[in-house]
């Protein structure tokens, strides 16, 4: 008897659906799976047959045929374990055929018949929702990530034999408990008040997060580096319903969502260690996963001690700069993951971290710059803002000067120049003023004659290349949006200049 059951196959961070399709028939008793399948698919023949036997279905001695179609897409995962079972259950009349048209199932079956949660139920969920499925049949501990997603029935199970009473009887597990699943967005524990003195680094923050531009902080040790880096989602435009389940589902695909957390409801903040490699940076494996690129979508990837980082690990970097997306080649297929986040770096000025003052640096010329040049200029050239983190003085710690502003108070500046910018490219594609393309400068950037005047010398005297001219104008652009100015003025231009003025300082060593 054939019966199929819908499912879903995660190819990159992308859902694919699946016709779990199940054959019994008379024959030499085997059980074959075909239709492009790794070694953990595989093996849900022993997990599906004794997980039945445990609760006291053993299969019959029938020929068994399973096909997970299209078959020209690589199926990975145990989340088929449960279409499966379902499939060769109706195929052996014990659930009803009907029962299973229109629901979709995700799950993966332990031994004792028990279904464990599977990773990139979110994503699922929403193409069962666009395919008009009525019912998701998912694990009780993915139950509340599912439900972030509205449209459709969402029902929980613990274990396979509630599935069956479901399907027969249309009865409800007695211990499921529905809990609403509320999207309190934005909800953060730091401050930009805490952070006393480093005007000039805040100034750059603040500009950074208005326009999604890259900053790099170069300083000593304990002059507050992380400390502003950890509050820069506060004061980012908020996060949108849109924006977060976005980037819900790519922590959905990574199995970084739990029923405690099953959204993300604040911008990404990712800070991986300067051992990381290359691959773990920036995705990939046999079977590509996110990388922690990908991780930062719409949020932040802070590098600490940037020169730490391996020198491939750091190039890698360039190609998402530029793109905001990772490409990843594989005999399998070639996968795309998003990768449009705000690069935020951090380093000391030499090895010892005390240069230039040289009364408590004591590293040689030569090691200060070979430290420098761990970093490229061509990764440099991609960096929008370069601003020095001064060691903070005694007065500024101790003294009774009143706090800083807030991190609502900053917000709603950078809000409000956010604003500008989605009314300036409704229709374009853009977002904010760092993904200006090149050709669209001009008119999206316009400057008086003293800007462009301004503008022009510095262009010659730095000797700027052409990418490092249009990161000039993104960052004046948002300056100006700041200033609440639709033209660039020669202020704006001189202060977006200042902060591609600092790498020279410690490049030319």
């Amino acid at each position: 008897m054939f019966n199929r059951v819908l499912s879903a196959a995660i190819v990159g961070i992308d859902v694919v659906p699946v016709q779990v399709e199940v054959d019994v028939s008379d024959g030499l008793p085997q059980f074959t799976m075909v239709g492009s399948l790794t070694g953990q698919v595989k093996e849900a023949e022993d997990r599906v047959r004794t997980s039945l036997r445990n609760i006291g279905i053993a299969l019959p001695p029938k020929k068994i045929t399973v096909n997970l179609a299209p078959a020209d897409i690589l199926k990975n995962g145990s989340g088929f374990d449960l279409p499966i079972a379902l499939g060769i259950l109706a195929g052996e009349e014990k659930v009803p055929p009907k029962a299973l048209e229109g629901l979709m199932a995700l799950g993966e079956l332990s031994l004792d018949g028990d279904i464990n949660p599977v990773s990139g139920i979110l994503p699922a969920t929403l193409q069962a929702r666009k395919l008009g499925v009525h019912t998701m049949v998912v694990p009780e501990k993915n139950e509340r990530e599912a439900r972030v997603v509205t449209g459709l029935d969402i029902i929980g199970f613990h274990n396979i034999q509630d599935v069956l009473e479901f399907l027969r009887h249309g009865i409800l597990p007695e211990s499921r408990q529905i809990s609403e699943v509320t999207t309190d967005l934005n909800q953060y524990d730091l401050d930009f008040s805490d952070i006393r003195g480093q005007e000039s680094v805040k100034r750059a923050a603040i500009v950074a997060a208005a326009g999604f531009h890259n900053l790099l902080m170069i300083g000593p040790p304990g002059s507050g580096k992380t400390m502003i880096a950890r509050r820069m989602p506060t004061i980012m435009p908020p996060l949108t319903q849109e924006e977060s389940l976005e980037i819900s589902q790519i922590y959905s695909v990574a199995g970084l969502l739990s029923p405690e957390r099953p959204y993300l409801g604040t911008r990404p903040f990712r800070s991986p260690h300067h051992t990381m490699t290359a691959q773990a940076l920036a995705g990939g494996g046999r079977i590509p996963r996110p990388g922690e690129l990908t991780l930062a979508h719409r949020g932040i990837l802070f590098l600490d001690e940037m020169p730490e980082f391996q020198r491939n690990a750091l190039e890698i970097l360039r190609q998402p700069l530029e793109d905001r997306e990772i490409i990843i080649a594989r005999a399998a297929g070639t996968y795309r993951f998003p990768a449009a986040f705000l690069l935020l770096a951090a380093m000391n000025p030499c090895p010892c971290g005390h240069y230039p003052d040289m009364n408590r640096c004591m590293c040689k010329p030569g090691e200060i710059s070979a430290y420098m040049h761990k970093v490229s200029r061509p990764l440099l050239d991609r960096i929008d803002l370069c601003v020095e983190c001064p060691a903070v003085t005694y007065e500024e710690l101790t003294g009774n000067r009143e706090k800083g502003r807030t991190s609502a108070s900053i917000r709603e500046d950078v809000c409000r120049a956010h604003l500008r910018q989605k009314k300036r490219f409704e229709g374009c594609g853009v977002r904010f003023n760092s993904e200006i393309p090149a050709d669209l400068l001009e008119t999206f950037c316009p400057m008086d004659q003293d800007a462009a005047r301004l503008m022009r010398r510095a262009f010659e005297q730095m000797k700027l290349s052409a990418r490092g001219y249009h990161r000039i104008i993104r960052v004046a652009r948002t300056i100006a949006d700041l200033d609440g100015a639709d033209v660039l003025g020669a202020s704006h231009v001189s202060e977006a200049i200042c902060y591609r003025t600092i790498d020279r300082k410690y490049w030319r060593i």
